[in-house]
């Protein structure tokens, strides 16, 4: 049988129609992971239904199984915290904020490993906040893609913490843990107090924190009150508590004497109480505070970095080792740290961790190093220092010592000492400066470089040059030093390329030459300062 061939107007329509269809099942799908207003509408109407729900099952288990049930495993309780917190997109993020006294808002990147890190803690404290019948909304924003409401909020790096008070924006100032968060939260929405009245509430207050400071008063009220509340206030990440009973105060912090007036500080570690001793001033409390809140000794990590960093003990030991060795170094650590405690940080990094570890240890020039390092920084006077010799306690607890009483050398980095045998340009390194340029009886002319340095090739070009040039003459050497790799107290640099000529008899005072002039200029200038080196030795004799 004959088959009709189709035609051309037939195929055309049968490609359009297949395009069209192509097209909206495109656009189907999308709208599906898109939220719409009347979808925002029963997301945030349906969210507490949504938890009640799940409480409600969860009490039905209970009744099912009995009095005694597993405690829930890390993913229930993130998967739970994250029904709580509202998704925002580029539709419904201006209602949220405008309809809410308060909002947290997180934004994030999928990719960013400092997200990732910090979204189970977000969740973990929308939960407890919840229980603890905060006003507070918790949400989060995909800021990568709805780039259009991240712009709206203000985010422009991440993670980005951001509160919303009635509209109006605050950046985020507190820890990282969630109860960080939820301390931060609470004191930012009303709550920077917890009032304890009885012991009862107090070993389930115990049962939640670990870090917190405890005030015993005769009443609430007084100068000495309110200089504690307003350093309640101002503080971004300590939990405050009150009490006017005695039995109370010792539930929370043991020992505490029966008197009217009374603040102590708590935390989870051997060095678990200490006592306020100071003015019961805002100020006095807050560095109270500030100098006692570390561990004896911190681990470092992503989350608390930049706090160990701003601190305001600017005496810091690092000791960067594996996380395996820690366990056997952290109680002599605890040990060492004890004895200068609120004078000198004691921290700890992973190093392996290259965004925590590699920074400092290339300060030191040592970032190939495999072994563990103890290096110390004052921050006073921008000095850094290396111990040397096996980091035992003994000689950890000896390089505190001379860190407190000023007596440690300054670390200057130097790459090994290279051979410069029948070298044209001398190699200069950290160790070799004093010998090599500023002892020398000879004029030197130094160029100053570093690897990155995209203009230093053309000058390194015309130095070699020069130093052809000039071969003949005994009383000049041409050298170079790496000063990304090597450091120097008398060698200050602040733009590479640098050309330096020291003169034979004065080194302290070295003339610095243009690196943008042309070879010959170059020439010229050198043979201008040999010149005139030749008329003072002529003068002088």
């Amino acid at each position: 049988m004959y088959t009709t061939k189709p035609s051309s107007r037939f195929i055309y329509f049968t490609l359009t129609l297949f395009l069209l269809l192509s097209f909206f099942i495109t656009v189907i799908a999308s709208d599906s992971t898109t939220f719409d207003k009347d979808d925002d509408d029963d997301d945030l109407e349906g969210i507490e239904e949504l938890i009640a729900l799940d409480e409600d099952d969860e009490f039905q288990e209970q009744q099912q199984e009995g009095t005694h049930h597993a405690k829930p495993s890390e993913a229930e309780v993130v998967s739970k915290a994250q029904r709580i917190v509202i998704e925002l997109n580029n539709d419904n993020t201006k209602r949220v904020i405008d309809d809410n006294e308060f909002v947290l808002v997180l934004g994030y990147a999928p990719w960013c490993a400092r997200s990732a890190e910090l979204m189970p803690q977000f969740a973990e404290s929308a939960t407890a906040l919840k229980e603890l019948g905060s006003p507070l909304l918790m949400a989060k924003l995909d800021a990568e893609r709805y780039p259009k409401a991240a712009s709206i909020l203000g985010i422009k790096g991440f993670p980005t913490l951001l509160l919303f008070v009635n509209g109006s924006s605050q950046s985020y100032t507190g820890g990282f843990t969630s109860q960080e968060i939820v301390i931060w939260a609470r004191k930012k929405t009303g709550v920077p107090v917890i009032r304890i009245s009885s012991v009862t509430e107090a070993k389930e207050f115990l049962k939640k924190h670990s870090m917190f400071a405890v005030g015993l008063f005769e009443k609430f009220e007084g100068s000495e009150y309110e200089e504690f509340v307003k350093a309640a206030t101002s503080d971004n990440e300590i939990q405050f508590v009150e009490t006017i009973d005695i039995g109370v105060a010792n539930v929370l912090f043991p020992d505490t004497k029966p008197n009217n007036l009374f603040l102590g500080f708590v935390k989870s570690e051997p060095e678990k109480y200490t006592l306020f001793e100071s003015t019961f001033r805002m100020d006095e409390i807050l560095q109270f505070l500030d100098y006692n809140k570390f561990p004896l000794v911190t681990i470092v990590t992503e989350l608390n970095s930049v706090r160990v960093y701003s601190s305001p003990i600017k005496m810091q030991v690092y000791v960067f080792g594996g996380a395996d060795d820690l366990k056997n170094l952290l109680e002599p650590l605890q040990d060492v740290a004890r004895k200068f405690k609120s004078k000198i940080m004691l921290l700890y990094v992973d190093i392996r961790e290259d965004n925590l570890a590699k920074p400092f240890l290339t300060l030191l020039g040592l970032e190939e190093s495999e072994g563990t390092v103890v290096a110390a920084f004052d921050n006073r006077i921008s000095s850094k220092y290396l111990l040397e010799s096996d980091p035992t306690p003994s000689k950890i607890e000896e390089f505190c010592l001379g860190l407190l009483h000023g007596t440690l050398a300054p670390y200057y980095k130097s790459q090994p000492m290279p051979d410069n045998k029948e070298a044209s340009i001398q190699t200069i390194v950290g160790k070799t400066f004093d010998d090599l340029v500023l002892s020398s009886s000879k004029n030197i002319l130094l160029e100053v470089h570093a690897p990155w340095c995209i203009n230093c090739e053309t000058t390194s070009k015309q130095i070699e040059k020069l130093a052809k040039h000039f071969k003949g003459l005994d009383n000049l050497i041409f050298a170079r030093i790496d000063a990304s790799a090597n450091e120097h107290p008398k060698l200050q640099i602040d733009d590479y390329p640098t050309l330096l000529f020291y003169p034979a008899d004065d080194k302290s005072n070295p003339i610095k030459l243009p690196t943008k002039s042309s070879l010959k200029d170059l020439a010229a200038l050198i043979n201008k300062n040999l010149r005139a080196q030749d008329h003072i030795t002529k003068d002088e004799l």
